[in-house]
């Protein structure tokens, strides 16, 4: 008698824990079942001209990832990435979005590099209610955006304070009249926007403003315009391939007529370095970032990051060999933001755990101490003050300017 009671609590304590953790995370639509995982979807450039940032997200995701299954999970259940290359095609990134929509299972989805992509998905994301995680696209109008309930959060550069930092960064080295050389994108216009801003508010110009197309493979005409216009420094918002063709046009001029170059950081997406490495160490050339492994603000953390990451991808032998630090960093912090709101929320219901994005009071993360990461007014967990100016340095890795003696 005292054995069937034994047994029946004990089956009575394992359908409790059943229904608790399978309950926990029930959908308005559906919910995830027993031998299923809770999914977060990856909508980034894998294999295009930018994939060194999809990857460089992909790996600190998927470290996040495996720190939280290692810890129990979201209530027992095991986080999982699925990923989709939009290959820098916003029809291939709308497209991704709707498919990610219709998984019940599904918990946010991690974008990429590229902000017209985003900007173009902001419709099918909000119709799906799709909480979209921003580690990298920098354009304001992505957070900024029409929507409510907004269900995009960022952990990144934010362009209206990143195109203020790099003309700040110009005149602190004495430059008063900068070329703005930007992408004829939404990425571009998001920062002639900041910049001319920014230079009025000092009273001064740009020199001029050159806007140029994805792909464009000659550029010397550009070039040699921007120095008749008596510039003295360009700032450039290009990601790697037009990058690399633009710093490579400027190296073929004489020494004296070089102009040094400020650039964002989509440069760091891609294979800027290996297409300019016969050249680099000649060219003047700074870039904006928000993280450095090599010179980290809190170093435990950054310690054990660095183990894990070397654990997964073992041919990093040392901290400067993780590409694309900062795509890395941010990723590696949201998808933690994203587990503390699953669990608050007690369900994969979207709508829940967007509302609990916003009410996390604190997180100790990777990058900075978030107080708060995120507010109900305010999806940008990042500022000005956590901008720093990097370079690479002779082996090719990203170094923060003050280092690199």
């Amino acid at each position: 008698m005292k054995y069937m009671f034994k047994k029946k609590v004990v089956f009575f304590y394992i359908g409790i824990q059943f229904f608790i953790t399978f309950s926990f995370l029930s959908l308005e639509s559906g919910r995830v079942l027993a031998g299923q995982t809770i999914l977060i979807g990856l909508d980034a450039d894998m294999s295009s001209g930018s994939a060194q940032s999809g990857i460089a997200i992909k790996r600190g995701a998927l470290i996040a990832i495996d720190e939280i299954n290692q810890q129990g999970g979201i209530a027992g259940v095991k986080l999982e990435l699925v990923v989709k290359d939009h290959r820098g095609n916003p029809a291939r990134g709308i497209d991704n979005i709707n498919e990610f929509g219709r998984l019940t299972n599904l918990a946010a989805v991690i974008g990429g590099l590229h902000t017209p992509v985003v900007i173009a998905e902001l419709e099918a994301i909000h119709r799906n209610e799709v909480i979209f995680l921003c580690p990298w696209a920098a354009g304001t109008p992505i957070v900024e955006n029409r929507y409510h309930p907004n269900y995009v959060f960022r952990v990144s550069v934010r362009d209206e304070f990143a195109g203020e930092f790099l003309i700040r960064k110009a005149l602190e080295r004495g430059f008063t009249r900068p070329a703005l050389l930007l992408e004829q994108t939404g990425w571009g216009r998001s920062n002639e926007k900041a910049m001319v801003l920014a230079l009025n508010s000092l009273k001064l110009e740009p020199s001029g403003i050159f806007w140029f197309n994805w792909g464009i493979k000659s550029v010397t005409k550009t070039i040699q315009s921007i120095k008749k216009a008596d510039s003295d420094v360009i700032i450039m918002v290009a990601n790697a391939p037009e990058g690399a063709t633009f710093v490579k046009a400027i190296s073929s001029f004489p020494e004296k007529d070089q102009l040094p170059v400020i650039s964002h950081w989509g440069i760091t997406g891609g294979n800027f370095y290996q297409d300019t490495r016969e050249i680099i160490d000649g060219i003047d050339l700074q870039f904006l970032q928000t993280y450095s492994f090599s010179a980290p603000v809190f170093s435990d953390r950054n310690k054990k990051f660095i183990a894990q990451y070397q654990h997964f991808f073992p041919s990093a032998v040392s901290d400067f060999e993780i590409f694309s630090p900062a795509g890395t960093a941010h990723a590696y912090d949201l998808v933690h933001l994203l587990a503390i709101a699953l669990k608050r929320a007690g369900t994969i219901n979207r709508n829940a755990v967007r509302n609990e994005l916003e009410k996390i009071d604190e997180y100790n993360g990777l990058i900075k101490d978030y107080k708060p990461p995120f507010t109900e007014s305010r999806h940008d967990a990042l500022t000005e003050q956590d901008f720093i100016m990097a370079r690479y340095n002779a082996k090719g890795y990203i170094v923060p300017v003050r280092e690199d003696k």
